[in-house]
């Protein structure tokens, strides 16, 4: 219950920053929806496990709001305004670092997010930290030259890193099948001498379980690859156009795997769940969304004069 509680408070929020968009307040936006399942899953295992280190991507607003963010310091990260958790403002919306919850996302730039990640394990390893480091990405950053130095690396130190790839087959609007030769993304750890898991990451509970077991592995002999297959139900972001490459057909299908509908239906049929609780939550998240963005709006944008801080030593 609380899984799916989580599920529709993050779609409500990804959808009202969309909309935000369309309206000129928020600049840009990758939406989640339909990579919810595997971000909430895999953080589930990495709470459970109590000691580990998170490494997102610019597509993790889930991984983000259930680790601790609020849906109010979404908005002002994306309306650019004061209280933004991760720069207060001065970079993309939600990059730079929440390490009360234990997440750094320095950058946009693509990959760069595992070198910085393998980094950050090879530290814990030499200071006697148990720590194992989870790194998200997509299948396009799974052809950047950073991948291969960041698992390679890894490999070879043995460090306890799980690699999650949220494999949605588009690299904005390239499919899988042009950017490489194999079927899994999985298949590519073994160059690398560790193992490669294919994971259905629309399934919230297979994501759960395929990371708990990771994260054993990683800490216990090294890197571990996910390969979690989602599906991009929205534009890559609101800069972009999917109908000008991507069919219909294709798209209504995918719709038919989203992880806020299953989840709904299995819950309802295990009776854990009645209809009238669903809408209650529904509702609820929509309250919660109405009352963020109004405080987003209403707050300020940072001082001018506040411009060089943390920039440089005193």
């Amino acid at each position: 219950m609380d899984c799916y509680t989580q599920l529709v408070l993050v779609r409500a929020t990804d959808e009202r920053v969309w909309a935000l968009n369309r309206q000129g307040k928020v600049p840009i936006a990758a939406s989640c929806q339909g990579h919810e399942a595997a971000q909430l899953g895999s953080l589930l295992a990495a709470q459970k496990d109590g000691n580990c280190f998170l490494f997102p991507y610019y597509r993790d607003l889930a991984l983000k709001m259930a680790a601790g963010l609020t849906a109010e310091q979404v908005m002002l990260s994306f309306m650019g305004k004061v209280g933004d958790p991760y720069s207060n403002a001065r970079q993309f919306p939600l990059q730079g670092a929440d390490l009360a919850h234990h997440i750094i996302q320095i950058s946009n730039v693509v990959a760069a997010n595992l070198t910085q990640a393998v980094g950050y394990a090879l530290g814990c390893r030499m200071s006697g930290d148990d720590t194992v480091v989870l790194v998200y990405f997509g299948d396009g950053g799974s052809s950047q030259g950073e991948t291969h130095e960041a698992m390679n690396f890894a490999s070879v130190h043995r460090l306890p890193v799980v690699f999650i790839c949220e494999n949605n087959h588009y690299a904005i609007s390239v499919p899988q099948g042009r950017q490489m030769a194999i079927p899994d993304v999985a298949s590519r750890a073994a160059g690398y001498g560790f193992s490669g898991v294919v994971v259905d990451g629309m399934d919230l509970l297979q994501c759960y379980e395929a990371t708990r077991e990771a994260i054993h592995h990683a800490r216990k002999q090294g890197p571990v690859l996910l390969d979690m297959n989602v599906e991009r139900l929205m534009p890559h972001t609101t800069d972009d156009d999917d109908r000008r490459y991507r069919p219909r057909e294709e798209l209504e299908a995918a719709r038919q795997r989203d992880p806020v509908v299953t989840l709904a239906a299995s819950l309802l049929e295990q009776g854990i769940l009645t209809q009238k609780q669903i809408d209650d939550i529904k509702a609820q998240a929509r309250r919660t969304v109405d009352a963020a963005t109004d405080a987003a709006d209403a707050a300020l944008p940072p001082d001018p004069s506040t411009l060089n801080d943390h920039l440089y030593a005193p």
